[in-house]
């Protein structure tokens, strides 16, 4: 099991911000975390990282129980974060290989010498994700999607078990969200790929790879199971509150009004 929550609730300066979340992630399974802003996404996603700890309920993510082993650094170790939150505290003048380097270290900035086998696998990395030709350019004069993958390749660098892309497509253009998902379906489809949670509020996003979707709702769970029967017309016009058509196409959903 990668993750498993069960009655989770969390309760930040007094006010419950997570209710009754349970959640099971299989291995070989990849996840949508789909809902709306302020639904409680980015604090389930601290949970899962360890940076905070359910009020209530049980947390098990990689084989570590919340409360009953050592946690921060180690489970975090093995958790890839893709965010734009880690993306503003890089520092701007590295190259792109620096950036992936780090990764190697889990530090923002590059303060050990890499080895020669560290460096073959983030010059692979670079190649995969498609960032060779400006590996050597400063991160800050990068295009947002050439950012995104730096940071995909960087969160490789551990091969962690569990790789998070937090809303990785926001501010991108058509061409660039496209090239950044089309590198995503590449890795998740690679030898011994780590399992995704993807989180989004975009639905034509949702990649044919994310078999299963969790949708939160107001810190709850409003439904959870396989992405097509969570993406369908009805599912979806009950948990907007407004009647929405979805329209598959190549098998990914596109959200129109009914």
């Amino acid at each position: 099991m990668i993750v498993q929550a069960e009655g989770v609730g969390l309760k930040r300066s007094g006010n419950w911000i997570l209710q009754n979340i349970n959640w099971e992630i299989k291995k070989g399974e990849h996840w949508v975390l789909y809902g709306l802003n302020g639904a409680g996404k980015t604090a389930l996603l601290n949970m899962l990282c360890a940076y905070y700890h359910p009020t209530v309920g049980n947390v098990e993510v990689l084989g570590k129980v919340f409360g009953k082993a050592e946690l921060g650094g180690a489970l975090r170790r093995k958790i890839g974060l893709v965010s734009n939150r880690l993306q503003q505290n890089l520092y701007a003048s590295d190259s792109a290989f620096e950036i992936i380097l780090s990764g190697a270290f889990a530090s923002i900035g590059l303060y050990e010498t890499p080895t020669d086998e560290i460096r073959e696998k983030a010059i692979d990395l670079l190649k995969q994700l498609g960032c060779f030709k400006y590996a050597d350019r400063a991160y800050s004069s990068l295009s947002q999607g050439e950012k995104q993958r730096v940071l995909i390749a960087r969160a490789l660098m551990l091969d962690p078990e569990l790789i998070i892309l937090d809303e990785p497509a926001t501010g991108l253009d058509f061409l660039a969200r496209e090239q950044l998902l089309e590198s995503i379906d590449q890795m998740a489809n690679s030898k011994n790929a780590p399992t995704i949670i993807y989180v989004t509020h975009h639905l034509e996003e949702v990649l044919p790879i994310f078999s299963h979707s969790l949708l939160l709702k107001k810190g709850t769970v409003f439904a959870k199971g396989k992405t097509t029967d969570m993406m369908s017309s009805e599912n979806l016009s009950q948990f907007f509150e407004l009647p929405v058509k979805v329209i598959w196409n190549n098998g990914r959903p596109l959200l129109t009004r009914s």
